[in-house]
């Protein structure tokens, strides 16, 4: 579903915007849920630790402003900008990521050094280099991509590309974010046209490298540990898993009602953040997820029914941008979803558009705004080629 705008450029000339409603109504939908659901959760957690129950509620009212001013510039904004400087892109990537190890200028939280301080905010870099990355890759991809299967050596700078890129991210360690870009990259690789011996090689290696990856930190191990057996040390390694599975077990078929938690009250850890969805599952209750699941399935849906789009338009680099950003948004929606139910081990993921946390928001709805350009610019390259036929007839 497809709106227009039209907007005066001039006296003599009109142009119409396309607004892909079908993309925009489930994420303005899950930004509302998100709103609420942060309001709920951290009422609890702001009044013991700050003296202000709605202090995240203000904030995140902030970050939303801040979101959609970032969505409505990456759409307006030319879609051709943000390939033109992708190697800028993935260059700044590299500095952030290198400037976030540096003790006294990433910020340290709970062991991991993720952020930066900008403005009395904090930006958390990996957000970041998850789109510079997929925008450098799709358009190495859209340039190379009839050579990816008869030169290895376009395979081979991509592959350390990713190596360093995921070498900086663990030295955080931040294991979320390199479980989903290196899922994201290896799949547009295959579809960017790498061989399947490639293809299966790169498995086997990053096989080698998470297997290797759980025994190199201890609670690494531990947290493998408590997914396996969480009650068997409920209240040390399994306490955050055991506490959501409680919620999801209160909540039922219809939930305990908005507000109405009790393990919002300080007995789940990072309620309004990383296990916002466990107190969601517990007001709202097993049809509540079925509902909040079903909007997710419809924002990715669209995104990759665009995708196929730009596919049969040849629009190469719309299309693996599409992918990249679908594969992301779903992956961290599939990891969150899977940590608060028990079926993942935990991981330092939000839940897009829901969770509190304003890099996390910032480029979501950042890269909503890219989708929405590729959708305009996919429905005005349709309407020009029915012009030209309607003409030739």
């Amino acid at each position: 579903m497809l709106i227009s705008i039209p907007l005066s450029i001039s006296k003599q000339n009109h142009r119409q915007w396309h607004l892909d409603m079908s993309l925009l109504i489930p994420v303005m939908a899950l930004l509302s849920i998100g709103l609420v659901m942060i309001s709920s959760a951290s009422f609890s957690f702001g009044d013991h630790r700050l003296g202000d129950e709605l202090f995240f509620f203000k904030r995140h009212l902030v970050y939303l402003v801040v979101a959609a001013l970032a969505m409505a510039t990456t759409f307006f904004v030319p879609a051709t900008f943000w390939s033109k400087y992708s190697r800028l892109w993935i260059f700044i990537s590299f500095v952030l990521l290198i400037m976030v190890l540096i003790p006294g200028v990433g910020r340290e939280l709970n062991g991991s050094r993720r952020w930066l301080a900008v403005g009395g905010f904090t930006l958390q870099v990996s957000e970041l280099v998850k789109v510079a990355t997929v925008v450098f890759l799709a358009t190495y991809l859209d340039y190379y991509r009839t050579e990816m299967a008869q030169d290895w050596r376009h395979f081979a700078r991509l592959m350390l590309l990713l190596v360093v890129l995921c070498g900086l991210l663990i030295r955080e360690p931040d294991f979320g974010s390199v479980v989903v870009l290196s899922g994201t990259f290896m799949a547009m690789l295959f579809l960017g046209g790498a061989k399947l011996r490639q293809y299966v090689f790169l498995i086997a290696i990053c096989a080698a490298a998470l297997w290797w990856l759980k025994d190199s930190s201890p609670y690494r191990m531990a947290r493998i540990t408590a997914y396996l057996d969480p009650w068997s040390d409920q209240f040390n390694s399994g306490y955050q898993l055991t506490q959501s599975l409680i919620a999801f077990g209160r909540g039922e078929w219809f939930g305990v009602g908005l507000g109405q938690s009790v393990q919002k009250m300080l007995y789940l850890p990072e309620a309004h953040t990383d296990f916002v969805f466990a107190i969601f599952a517990e007001e709202f209750g097993f049809l509540g997820v079925i509902g909040l699941i079903g909007l997710y399935c419809l924002m990715i849906l669209r995104i990759f029914v665009l995708s196929r789009q730009a596919i049969s338009q040849q629009s190469w680099y719309a299309a693996f941008v599409l992918i990249g950003f679908g594969l992301i948004i779903s992956g961290q929606t599939f990891i969150n979803i899977g940590v608060n139910a028990g079926l993942l081990p935990t991981k330092g993921l939000t839940l897009p558009f829901v969770s509190y946390g304003g890099s996390s928001l910032l480029v979501s709805c950042a890269m909503i705004g890219m989708l929405l350009r590729f959708s305009h610019d996919l429905k005005e390259t349709d309407s020009d080629k029915r012009r030209i036929l309607n003409g030739r007839r």
